[in-house]
Order: C-alpha cells, then sequence, then structure tokens
C-alpha cells in the first residue's frame, strides 16, 4: 500500500526526499513491530535478543559491556540493565573484575545459546517474510542504497 494511504496523508510531501524519510521512519516501525510481536513469545525484547545475538557471535570469548553497547542496533538503550535482566534469566553470565568494579565481562550462557537456536529453526523464515516481496535483486539493491544513505 502506498505510503499516504497507510498514513491517511492529505496535503502533499514536500518533496520525494521528505518522503523518503517518512516512509524509512514508518517502514522501520513496521519491522520492529513484526519482529517485537516474534520476540514475545520467548519473551525477549529487540534489545535483550541483539545482545544474545551479540554474545554467541563471540562465543566462548566473554565480551565487555562497551564492545556490546558499540554493537547493538539501539544504541540509546541501557545495556548494563539489559544485561542483568538477561542474566536474572540464566541466558549470560557476567564476571565484575577485581581489579576494576566498572568493568565487567559478559558470556551467554548454553542456555541463551538454545533459546537463540530454538529461535533460528522458527523463527527466521517469519522474520524474513515482510521482505520477501522483494526478489533477490531488489533487496539486494535496497540494501545498497540503505549503506549509501547512512555514508
Amino acid at each position: 500500500m502506498e505510503l499516504e494511504k497507510e498514513i491517511h496523508q492529505v496535503k502533499p510531501f514536500r518533496n520525494e526526499y521528505h518522503k523518503a524519510a517518512v516512509n524509512l521512519i514508518f517502514t522501520g516501525k513496521w519491522i520492529l513491530q513484526f519482529h517485537s510481536d516474534v520476540f514475545k513469545k520467548y519473551k525477549l525484547t529487540l534489545q535483550q535478543y541483539n545482545i544474545l545475538r551479540i554474545l554467541r557471535g563471540r562465543y566462548p570469548a566473554p565480551v565487555k559491556v562497551k564492545l556490546i553497547r558499540e554493537r547493538m542496533l539501539d544504541r540509546m538503550s541501557d545495556a548494563s540493565r539489559i544485561i542483568e535482566v538477561l542474566r536474572k534469566k540464566g541466558l549470560l553470565e557476567r564476571s565484575i573484575r577485581e581489579t576494576d568494579r566498572r568493568s565487567m565481562d559478559v558470556v551467554i550462557t548454553i542456555s541463551g545459546i538454545k533459546l537463540l537456536e530454538k529461535m533460528d529453526e522458527k523463527e527466521n523464515e517469519k522474520m524474513d517474510e515482510y521482505l520477501t516481496t522483494l526478489d533477490k535483486k531488489e533487496i539486494e539493491k535496497l540494501n545498497f542504497l540503505l549503506d549509501k544513505l547512512r555514508r
């Protein structure tokens, strides 16, 4: 559906740049909502899922909170608080360094890895579903354009 109809726009956009900016925001939120619905089934938020994936990518090596913050998709998130929530769920472990109490190492647990594997098995296709209206060339072009936009 066209953006104007989707958001019930009455006045036209200033120009195509304005429309593209609104379209990116609207579409990003639309995809986030879909993903949030998937994560709810597993009692996770997008930010928690993101941290678990970062840790799984570095497993078995421990990761510093600073690195997690740098790699998070939502850099405004309170990584320390999210890490504590995940620790209480048994999905990761953290250790505070005796030499520097402000520094901690974080590592995903086997339970965390198993949860991600379960999600990978059942949810990957669903999470890709909304993008399958684009063929391989179109999705490659979209990725190229989005990367170019952020340069």
